[in-house]
């Protein structure tokens, strides 16, 4: 069978260029399930892979943004007439133009597609006004855009799917496949000494929190370590410029050297406004390394195991506070999250994830 996956810019330009992000890690273990994956990813600089695991195929846009849903549209209709795809999955968000453009090949070639709604912009928190402009938006069109779709994914169980019903989506239309998963031989437990109190693991952008995270550890003045890249980079190295406390990695280049990272922290933060999973909240807990999380993504499923925060800086400081004081506590959480993370083995996640699209060709 083969398949035509659409994605986002986000994933997908770390994986044009190379970087071994958790894409890349998912399309590892994916491949195997179908004979042929063509990938159409929108434009991006300094495109450098074009081919993966010897059936994995990239197509990256030289077109803007704007112009993505014809260059896709186009390319899929071409590569159809060649490889015969038994399925579309098409990541979706605002301002929905995967979602139109699939609608529009839909037209054209009748291969059944599946949106994925991974989070919902500005939901249940707006980082500023475009994300809440967003979610407006998402209210308004999604009911629209979910129509024509064989299904709609999301990946939690709760958070994204209240949200679609309340739209118009139809309940039975909704199917949760989970997207988070981990490779157990790399996030575990070691025996490295804590060489930070916080990490904080993520994209450098404005809805991750990353201010947050920031205020709170020059508040606490306890050694914290900054891990990932993004568009708020530049801004942020100026941010902490001096802060003796705060030490910026930048990109960590495999799930080796996060797990490595992960194991010298006493602490995770994750201080989103809005999530899909988050994957980083996992990764940390199969290491054992309590979670200080937000309530987004699958935080509510999973809420017994981490330490829920609200967007505030002195929310966040008192239960580090209490965390990093109490033992008994800590040492709870540490057994918790070593738990829940049984569910997340990469294998079964991915396997599931192949099968139940398989289904609905």
């Amino acid at each position: 069978m083969n398949l035509l996956m659409v994605t986002g810019l986000g994933s997908a330009t770390d994986l044009a260029q190379g970087k071994k992000g958790a894409f890349y890690n998912t399309l590892e273990e994916f491949h195997k399930y179908w004979e042929r994956i063509d990938i159409i990813i929108p434009r991006v600089s300094n495109p450098q892979v074009a081919e993966l695991f010897g059936n994995v195929f990239l197509h990256t846009s030289p077109w803007p943004l704007i112009l993505h849903p014809l260059f896709f549209i186009r390319k899929g209709i071409s590569l159809h007439k060649k490889y015969h795809f038994n399925l579309m999955t098409v990541q979706d968000f605002p301002p929905f133009y995967n979602g139109i453009g699939a609608f529009l090949l839909w037209c054209g070639i009748r291969v059944p597609y599946i949106l994925e709604i991974h989070h919902i912009p500005g939901y249940p928190k707006s980082a500023n006004l475009k994300e809440w402009l967003y979610r407006i938006y998402a209210r308004l069109f999604l009911g629209l855009d979910a129509w024509p779709a064989r299904a709609i994914r999301v990946v939690n169980k709760h958070q994204t799917k209240e949200f679609l019903i309340r739209v118009g989506v139809s309940a039975s239309k909704i199917i949760y496949i989970p997207s988070l998963y981990i490779d157990q031989s790399i996030f575990h437990p070691t025996n490295d000494p804590k060489e930070y109190d916080l990490i904080f693991v993520g994209r450098l952008a404005e809805n991750k929190g990353i201010d947050l995270f920031i205020a709170t550890s020059k508040k606490l003045g306890i050694k914290t370590l900054i891990i990932g890249d993004g568009p708020e980079r530049e801004r942020i190295q100026k941010e902490i410029f001096g802060q003796s406390n705060i030490t910026f990695h930048g990109w960590a280049k495999d799930s080796h050297e996060v797990a490595d990272l992960l194991n010298k922290s006493r602490l995770l933060i994750m201080p989103s406004f809005n999530e899909g999973g988050p994957r980083v909240v996992v990764e940390a807990m199969a290491c054992g390394v309590p979670v200080l999380a937000t309530p987004v993504g699958i935080v509510p499923d999973i809420k017994d195991a981490c330490t829920v925060i609200d967007w505030k800086v002195d929310d966040i400081v008192n239960k580090i506070r209490h965390l990093l004081s109490d033992e008994q506590t800590y040492e709870s959480k540490v057994k918790l999250g070593l738990e829940v993370v049984k569910q997340f083995k990469k294998e079964l996640a991915v396997k599931n994830y192949a099968e139940k699209l398989q289904s609905l060709i």
